[in-house]
């Protein structure tokens, strides 16, 4: 793997918009104090002209999101970019990066999830450049910095960082104009699941995922080289994290067999899957029960509810790296090797 340079102080934070930008008042708000509190950690923030634009879903033409977010990819000074938001149409800006240029480029750390997942996706599997799969911009101004944001800026600077589940989540946002310094709003108990009712679940491997919405979108496109990103490092096992933003419970296991049809579940030690935005039950098909129906005969232990993704708060992943991780007890631990 190409894994970027670790961070240090000093370093330059470059925000873009490769998907949606950000323009409703309160997320603005929030995405200044994330600035002033980055600059607080030490670190100088540039962004790019697209970052505070939104029209029908993009920030600019898919063209002008590239060319933004390729000048920080090039300017060597630049060592983290956190994308500003989410988003329905990054996979367009592909057809305008050069991605053999990129290749040669010196790698960067990109942070973000959601529909940001087509970025850190295709520069895993077809470029071997790690990612960090964590919260988006404006997260950052809560303060003091949460904990995931904290563990993700250590982990980016080459700290050894060993994450536990945590105690609660958020299950109704609050308004960020209330206090933008303010955390996410936990109220409800985490609790990590074994699929089957194992009493514990421990696997290690090679990690690749993110959200599942869009990962299912790249199957068998030309950005798609996850049977080859296997067979290299098929030594190292593979393991699976993938979060569901929307789906219907038929169209999860599709989906999950579509992966399986595909060989992306070759030489695969587990899946962990993050707690769900959006679920609607057809059928009278659970949740619980459709993940099951996916993974008959697979034989694959599975790890569900974990802290991955849109409900807050989510560790921090790295997307490439050698993860270990335990669920045993309701309780999950994660543990990160850079090699």
């Amino acid at each position: 793997m190409k894994y970027p340079e670790f961070l240090k102080k000093g370093d330059i934070i470059g925000i873009c918009a490769p998907s949606d930008g950000i323009i409703d008042k309160d997320k603005i708000l929030r995405l200044n104090e994330a600035i002033k509190n980055l600059n607080e950690l030490g670190f100088r923030v540039i962004e790019t002209e697209s970052v505070r634009k939104s029209e029908k879903g993009r920030s600019a033409s898919a063209k002008r999101r590239a060319e933004e977010l390729m000048y920080l990819l090039e300017n060597e000074d630049v060592k983290l970019i956190i994308t500003a938001t989410g988003g329905d149409f990054l996979i367009e800006i592909f057809d305008y990066l050069d991605l053999e240029k990129i290749k040669k480029l010196k790698p960067t750390w990109i942070q973000g999830y959601s529909n940001i997942t087509v970025i850190e996706f295709i520069f895993n599997n077809l470029l071997e450049i790690p990612s960090m799969y964590c919260q988006t911009a404006k997260d950052y101004a809560i303060k003091p910095i949460f904990r995931s944001l904290e563990d993700s800026i250590k982990l980016m600077s080459g700290a050894d960082v060993v994450q536990h589940s945590f105690e609660k989540y958020e299950k109704e946002w609050k308004s960020e104009l209330e206090n933008i310094n303010e955390g996410y709003n936990l109220t409800e108990k985490v609790e990590w699941k074994n699929l089957n009712g194992e009493s514990k679940i421990e696997f290690q491997g090679r990690c690749i995922g993110g959200c599942f919405d869009d990962i299912v979108n790249l199957i068998g496109t030309k950005y798609d080289n996850v049977r080859g990103y296997i067979d290299k490092y098929k030594e190292d096992g593979i393991i699976w994290f993938l979060e569901i933003f929307e789906m219907k419970t038929p169209e999860i296991t599709r989906n999950i067999i579509q992966m399986k049809n595909a060989g992306y579940f070759n030489n695969c030690k587990g899946i962990i899957f993050g707690r769900p935005l959006f679920i609607t039950e057809e059928y009278g098909i659970s949740y619980i029960e459709s993940i099951k129906d996916g993974m008959k005969n697979l034989n694959i232990p599975v790890i569900i509810d974990a802290d991955i993704g849109h409900v807050s708060p989510q560790l921090a992943i790295v997307n490439g790296a050698i993860l270990k991780i335990t669920s045993e007890n309701g309780k999950g631990i994660v543990e990160t090797y850079f090699r």
